[in-house]
């Protein structure tokens, strides 16, 4: 087993039912790892959630956790079902029906980063996946379960707040939205993973804050918003997406000169969606 699967950052006092957690800004990117990659240190990173978890260090301060991946993306994604197993990637895996994620390379051990480019030179055994997942997927998802748990047995709800970060490009060509693109998109599976109003409460916090808000387009929410998201139990699962290019430079992949202040926008955002932790929510119809 590694060292840490991820990380924990808790308040000193549990003080919220909401649960923040970055599945997908991990770093540490093994010389191992590196090797058995075609693409360069700078390429193999673009995919990645950069900085996400630095935007949000500010959770703890307000009575909620922080679960950070360890591993980065492009070696094991944790948004995924660890049987979304890729046979174009890994050796011995059979094909099993029609899987979009899959068979666009996006798999839990994904054969490519953002814009079709591959990893591998070849493929990887299947003993191979399988570690990776037994030492990463599942101590990540046991760890995001307990917190959960714990929120719920505290508080009789769980609100998970999953953050990531989209491509400009991935917004660049939609329709505006009131006075312009939106720069964060909420998915809450189309109101299968939330009640409305725990969205409406966290879309709210976002828009006092002056940036402009999306629901379910273009990221609904895939595997963790799917699984953790349960609303007529009281637990609930929101994935927020914000434009890289509101606080980073995306070609280089550091922050640009927005991130210390988009970092203290989210600061206030963060208290008031942890906020919405320390109220009754109703019971879902079902």
């Amino acid at each position: 087993m590694p060292d840490t699967a991820f990380s924990v950052n808790s308040p000193q006092k549990l003080a919220s039912a909401v649960v923040f957690a970055s599945p997908h800004s991990g770093t540490d990117y093994s010389d191992s790892f590196l090797a058995q990659s075609i693409l360069g240190r700078k390429t193999i990173r673009s995919s990645e959630d950069a900085f996400v978890d630095q935007l949000f260090q500010a959770v703890p301060e307000f009575g909620a956790p922080l679960l950070t991946a360890v591993k980065p993306r492009a070696y094991l994604d944790l948004n995924r079902s660890p049987d979304e197993l890729d046979p174009a990637v890994i050796d011995g895996v059979q094909r099993r029906g029609q899987n979009p994620r899959v068979a666009s390379g996006l798999g839990v051990i994904p054969r490519v980063v953002a814009n079709g480019r591959a990893i591998y030179r070849g493929k990887l055994t299947l003993a191979e996946a399988e570690e990776r997942i037994s030492c990463y997927w599942h101590p990540y998802h046991q760890a995001l379960k307990g917190l959960l748990e714990q929120a719920h047995r505290r508080f009789g709800q769980a609100i998970l707040v999953d953050c990531h970060s989209m491509p400009h490009e991935a917004i660049d060509t939609m329709a505006p939205i009131g006075s312009g693109k939106p720069e964060v998109v909420l998915g809450d599976r189309f109101g299968a993973a939330a009640d409305s109003s725990v969205v409406d409460r966290i879309e709210a916090a976002f828009a006092a804050a002056g940036l402009k808000v999306a629901r379910n387009t273009p990221f609904a929410g895939a595997y963790i918003a799917q699984t953790y998201g349960r609303p007529s139990r009281r637990q609930h699962a929101v994935q927020i997406e914000i434009d890289r290019a509101l606080y980073m430079d995306e070609v280089n992949i550091r922050p640009n000169g927005n991130f210390e202040p988009l970092q203290k926008l989210l600061r206030q955002v963060t208290a008031e969606i942890a906020a919405i932790g320390q109220e009754e929510i109703p019971l879902a119809a079902e």
